[in-house]
């Protein structure tokens, strides 16, 4: 009997295991699925802005950049301001007709040839959608916003959208969520203490925004603008301006770039270049490189 009791104890202990093993690794195959599932992809593309390279030339591109895009498959598409160089019916009437190829989701944020006014404003969320709103993605916040009402405000509308975008990020952080700013103009080009240009923002402002965004768990600010690549590192946040789809001003290639987006820290994004668009000898990240075939290797 006692051996019985014994048996039973042993038994019971083994199942006790196999039971605790099984729940370990249920719980742990969750967890990766839960990091799996929070991995993803999204492009950034800057200043398709038609009517910029030559009216002609720059539809093409775009539509080059739609056509390659589509190929990879990101999770979604962010296009970071100067959808067009003159904000016309026409102008927006093929933006939005190329834009629509995409088979995926693309937010657009607007720059300062398409809200470089208050008529042009109100024009653009007619013809476009909203200049500053925000969205999730697997547990990311996504801000879009209009830089143009910092560069140069527009009475009522930029305190619109500083109120706005404070209240956004105050409920972002309740959630504890990492955010990504999503605009046009760089803060600033080299240096956060840096006079005012034209390609960056107003010093005061730009200090009020480094403040708001450092609180506010803001992981990245992504922009155009610049028409050449700029990278900048402040506090751990990422920024960067980058290529465009229209005409570069530093000689590197027209394209995009690709985000992947992981638990890894600072977050990776390769350069992609548009194929069958020539362009001269240029300087890379990784050094100087001869694009003469239609396809830069990941940078």
């Amino acid at each position: 009997m006692s051996r019985n009791i014994y048996t039973r104890r042993i038994l019971l202990r083994i199942t006790l295991i196999v039971l605790l093993v099984s729940f370990i690794t249920s719980c742990a195959s969750s967890t990766g699925r839960l990091t799996k599932n929070k991995t993803f992809t999204f492009v950034q593309l800057c200043d398709p802005q038609l009517g910029m390279g030559g009216y002609e030339h720059d539809v093409n591109s775009f539509k080059q950049a739609v056509k390659q895009i589509n190929d990879l498959q990101p999770d979604f598409v962010l296009i970071c301001g100067d959808l067009v160089h003159k904000p016309d019916e026409k102008s927006f009437a093929d933006f939005n007709k190329i834009n629509a190829g995409f088979t995926v989701p693309c937010y657009c944020a607007p720059g300062n040839h398409d809200v470089g006014s208050e008529h042009t404003l109100q024009y653009y969320r007619k013809a476009v959608d909203k200049d500053y709103y925000s969205f999730e993605h697997k547990g990311y916040a996504f801000v879009v916003v209009n830089t143009q009402l910092w560069k140069a405000p527009f009475e009522g509308e930029s305190e619109k959208q500083d109120k706005w975008l404070k209240t956004t990020l105050e409920t972002i952080s309740k959630k504890k969520q990492p955010v990504f700013i999503v605009g046009h103009h760089p803060l600033f080009l080299k240096n956060p203490t840096e006079d005012e240009k034209y390609f960056n923002l107003p010093l005061e402002t730009r200090k009020e925004l480094l403040n708001l965004f450092e609180k506010h768990n803001v992981v990245a600010v992504l922009g155009g603008h610049t028409h050449k690549l700029i990278i900048n590192d402040y506090k751990g946040i990422q920024f960067v301006n980058a290529e465009t789809t229209s005409k570069n001003f530093d000689k590197r290639p027209m394209g995009f770039r690709v985000w992947n987006i992981s638990t890894k820290r600072p977050f990776e994004h390769t350069f992609v270049p548009l194929e069958n668009f020539d362009v001269p000898e240029y300087e890379s990240e990784q050094g100087k490189l001869k694009v003469s075939c239609r396809r830069e290797p990941n940078q």
